[in-house]
């Protein structure tokens, strides 16, 4: 997780420049160091700057792509709230080596049944900076991963700034790993 790990791109590549979140493309060759590689995306430091890399392109990077996804023994029946939650803690700021729920960005999650049988999965977080560009990406990460789960028909990561986020909000589990504890 801290580990710094130094290689070349082995393609072009995309990514996502952090903070602003800017879609790049790093050409074949480029230097970079991997500073993170939690919830299956890589945080990268190139050309002076730090990306976000998706789990499709980790080939560039020349890692064999895994998924941190928690898998599931059924694909039937209603939508477990548990696995929702470690679903959302599979998803991880690109700066910050703790997942959202940890990190205390996720403020509300609720599931409600379709017409279908299946769910809607809502979920309310924000970010530890409004003026962060790299919120869309965060809630697309968790909206596609929950996506992901059985019986989930339709995702909604909406990001609020009510209550403001304050270091307050990180859990237990998130102070020791920031080690704050």
């Amino acid at each position: 997780m801290h580990n710094v790990t130094s290689v070349e791109l082995t393609r072009d590549c995309e990514a996502v420049q952090i903070p602003a979140g800017t879609a790049v493309i790093l050409p074949a060759g480029t230097p970079v160091d991997i500073t993170q590689t939690l919830g299956g995306t890589y945080t990268i430091h190139a050309q002076g700057g730090l990306y976000r890399v998706a789990t499709r392109d980790a080939d560039a990077l020349g890692i064999q792509a895994s998924s941190e996804s928690p898998k599931t023994a059924t694909a039937e029946g209603p939508v477990d709230e548990k696995l929702v939650w470690e679903t959302l803690r599979t998803c991880y700021d690109p700066e910050i080596p703790v997942n959202i729920v940890d990190l205390g960005l996720v403020y509300d999650m609720h599931i409600e049944p379709t017409p279908s049988g299946n769910s809607l999965i809502s979920v309310k977080m924000t970010l530890t900076a409004p003026g962060c560009g790299m919120g869309g990406v965060i809630a697309g990460d968790a909206q596609q991963k929950i996506l992901t789960l059985p019986g989930v028909e339709e995702a909604v990561v909406e990001i609020v700034w009510d209550p403001p986020w304050h270091q307050s909000m990180i859990t237990e589990q998130g102070r020791k790993i920031l080690g704050l504890e």
